[in-house]
């Protein structure tokens, strides 16, 4: 009878199992090809971010900065609409004739008095909306969504619906004032009147979008400080005057600076507010703003250089208003 003898397998080293293959060393056509993905892949991590944002820079150089150097160029010259590419240098001519002219001046003050009477009664109708949501409501979802409301609405369905409630004749607001005892106002005719009713367009639109803005920054405020102020014994006015007010200084420059440009650009409102549908602001250019005169000069007279020297003298303001923003954030910086 045979007899079976078994080989036993040699022994696994200590901590693993048998030792494999040795690593094989590449050849040198591949040493090429791991480094040509090494290289690949380093220009990838050092170009992929700019080649991201690259489309934004692109769409602002196309109709942002060239329409910027483009108007600054033909705020120089005399062109007209009918004919864009004739253009004759005439250097500063442009600006000395809008200054010259009172009808500029006549705009820039509807512009700053639209302005003031806009934004100021705006800011502080937002703040006491944001105070009031920041506390817990039932439907709070809801009131947050209905404030955005009015953002959301086109500027002419809301200019329209404002020109028939401003109506002298039929409009709504001087039927309330019927009631009590004041004579019908021409809201459309008469100087501080139209002005106050472009205003209303503006504050119904914008007061709602500044209030979540404030109610975004009452919401960072830690707890804590109101928790310390009424152990102290303070009221809740006096918690909104000594520690929600400090707290939202940076904010409420914000929206100071934000609804100062926005004032300085308007022009949908005054523009379908006008009985007659034109770009004077009204028949005595009791409310045209310089949105309106620029459009004016350049689509309505048709001359574009002396509306590009408009435009660029709004830039400059806007650049002024921006500088005077930066020391004033400055400022407040260094003092808290």
């Amino acid at each position: 009878m045979a007899t079976r003898h078994d080989t036993a397998a040699p022994p696994a080293k200590e901590g693993g199992a048998a030792p494999g293959r040795p690593p094989a060393v590449p050849t040198e056509a591949e040493q090429r090809r791991r480094a040509r993905l090494s290289r690949r892949w380093q220009r990838d991590k050092r170009w992929s971010p700019y080649a991201f944002v690259s489309p934004f820079f692109l769409l602002f150089v196309a109709f942002g900065l060239f329409p910027l150097i483009y108007t600054g160029w033909a705020s120089l010259h005399q062109v007209e609409l009918t004919a864009p590419t004739d253009m004759t240098w005439v250097g500063m001519r442009n600006y000395s004739r809008i200054f010259d002219d009172d009808f500029f001046w006549d705009a820039a003050r509807n512009t700053l008095t639209i302005g003031i009477i806009s934004t100021v009664p705006q800011l502080l109708m937002a703040m006491g909306l944001a105070h009031i949501l920041n506390y817990k409501l039932r439907a709070s979802t809801f009131y947050r969504v209905a404030m955005l409301a009015p953002y959301a609405t086109s500027i002419a369905a809301a200019s329209l619906v404002f020109v028939l409630l401003f109506g002298r004749d039929y409009g709504m607001i001087n039927w309330a004032l019927h009631f009590v005892g004041i004579d019908a106002i021409d809201w459309q005719n008469d100087k501080w009147p139209s002005q106050i009713a472009v205003s209303s367009i503006i504050i119904w639109r914008w007061t709602g979008y500044n209030a979540l803005i404030y109610l975004a920054a009452m919401q960072a405020i830690p707890q804590d400080l109101y928790e310390s102020a009424a152990l102290d014994g303070a009221s809740r006015w006096k918690q909104f005057l000594h520690v929600t007010l400090p707290s939202l200084r940076p904010t409420i420059l914000f929206t100071v600076v934000v609804s100062t440009i926005g004032a300085s650009q308007v022009f949908g409102e005054p523009l379908l507010f006008d009985a007659n549908k034109g770009a004077s602001g009204g028949a005595e250019h009791q409310f045209q703003t310089l949105g309106l005169y620029l459009y004016e000069q350049g689509w309505v007279n048709q001359h574009l250089g002396r509306a590009s020297a408009i435009a660029w003298t709004m830039f400059l303001i806007l650049i002024v208003v921006g500088i005077v923003n930066y020391v004033i954030s400055r400022r407040l910086r260094a003092s808290s």
